[in-house]
């Protein structure tokens, strides 16, 4: 690994470069917060698919991307006298060291629980920082991640279950209003019951320390890989997906499934 000296180079190399290109490149020079909003979107979204394939180069490579766009909102604010690279770090570092009192302080914590639990009293308590326990949530969060944060915030104050095994009951509760509303074929109420099983599913998993996001990702690439087999294998014999029965289908899908896909 690098030493701190070549860290610190490589890093300013990046800041002279970033700086050079924002004067003379065209397209560099034309970028706004707002043109440049939907590529960090993206970017983010591209590390998150490297982060899950555990693709070392892959992520470090996102990472430059992510951190191009970092240097990006910096620049353009310090473009109009707002902050700068600078700023930034000086407020994370000032960040980091108020809500580590057990590290720069005389707090006690052991546990990682214990850390989670001080940084949201931290929070509530900087100038600037979230008025309530769910502010800090972005609204702009996946709603399925957003779900696992909220209740997070509200454990870390101490909303939570007392026995994890207890959430099983409601996980039944509500599948059972759902299975109600279905047949009543009242499509509204049947949606909001969906989103109250899907929020104790996430509080499910949460409580097992799985996250819900990674687990249907999983799920996801999955079945991405078995319907990949089984439309491959259909074109290979000449046949049409539209024209497979069913058990057709399933018979490609179990050889997938046999194969560990």
């Amino acid at each position: 690994m690098h030493t701190r000296e070549e860290k610190m180079e490589a890093f300013g190399r990046f800041l002279d470069i970033f700086d050079e290109l924002r004067e003379k490149c065209p397209w560099d020079r034309k970028q706004t917060n707002e043109s440049l909003r939907s590529n960090t979107i993206e970017e983010t979204y591209e590390l998150c698919d490297a982060l899950i394939k555990d693709d070392q180069k892959e992520i470090c490579k996102e990472l430059g991307d992510v951190l191009l766009h970092v240097a990006f909102y910096a620049k353009i604010a310090s473009e109009k006298d707002e902050f700068d690279m600078k700023d930034i770090c000086d407020r994370l570092c000032d960040k980091l060291i108020f809500r580590h009192p057990h590290v720069f302080g005389d707090v006690e914590a052991t546990t990682a629980g214990q850390v989670s639990e001080n940084w949201e009293q931290l929070k509530l308590k900087e100038k600037g920082g979230n008025k309530t326990v769910l502010s800090g949530v972005p609204s702009a969060l996946p709603s399925l991640i957003k779900a696992y944060r909220i209740q997070d915030k509200a454990r870390n104050v101490g909303f939570d279950w007392e026995q994890k095994e207890d959430v099983w009951e409601k996980v039944k509760e509500e599948f059972n209003e759902l299975q109600t509303e279905i047949a009543g074929m009242d499509k509204d109420k049947a949606e909001a019951e969906f989103g109250d099983l899907f929020f104790s599913l996430v509080n499910a998993a949460r409580l097992y320390k799985i996250d819900p996001d990674n687990a249907l990702e999983r799920t996801n690439q999955k079945f991405i890989r078995r319907f990949n087999y089984l439309e491959d294998h259909t074109l290979k014999e000449g046949k049409n997906l539209k024209d497979l029965s069913l058990e057709e289908m399933d018979k490609y899908w179990n050889e997938a499934k046999a194969k560990g896909l």
